[in-house]
């Protein structure tokens, strides 16, 4: 297992996160930006392969992270046990786009769904292929970590 970052520690120590339920979820991580502001389609052109490289790129860029579990449902990715920062994470990126299963614990407040991962206990991949000229990870798409 994972150790939790300090910020991660911080978080679940809070009385919000105290109050919260651990679950086992399953869904793809996502765009939040896009996902929620149509700038870019609706709802199935942010996913999988047709959005995978901007969903990178928005990540590195600061945007939030989502998972958008089976049933539809969007939770703010907080963090990922075992990395040092929230969104531009390289966890994150490298997870863009993938369907995974992951133990954490979730809260809601203030109308929003909010998810701390202890773990991801598996990554699916990229399963929603959806963009066909790239195919499922194209090689530019990941941005140099050094650079």
């Amino acid at each position: 297992m994972r150790y939790l970052t300090t910020a991660a520690l911080a978080l679940l120590a809070a009385p919000a996160f105290a109050d919260g339920e651990d679950i086992t979820i399953r869904g793809e991580l996502i765009d939040t930006w896009c996902y929620f502001s149509g700038v870019m389609g609706g709802p199935d052109a942010v996913q999988g392969t047709a959005h995978h490289t901007c969903a990178i790129w928005c990540s590195a860029g600061g945007i939030p992270v989502g998972l958008l579990a089976e049933d539809g449902t969007v939770y703010m990715l907080l963090a990922i046990g075992g990395d040092d920062q929230t969104a531009s994470g390289q966890t994150q990126l490298e997870l863009a786009s993938h369907d995974i299963t992951a133990a954490g614990r979730v809260v809601a407040r203030d109308g929003l769904n909010y998810l701390v991962i202890d773990e991801v206990v598996e990554d699916h991949g990229i399963t929603n292929i959806n963009h066909t000229d790239f195919g499922a990870i194209p090689g530019f798409a990941i941005p140099n970590p050094e650079g």
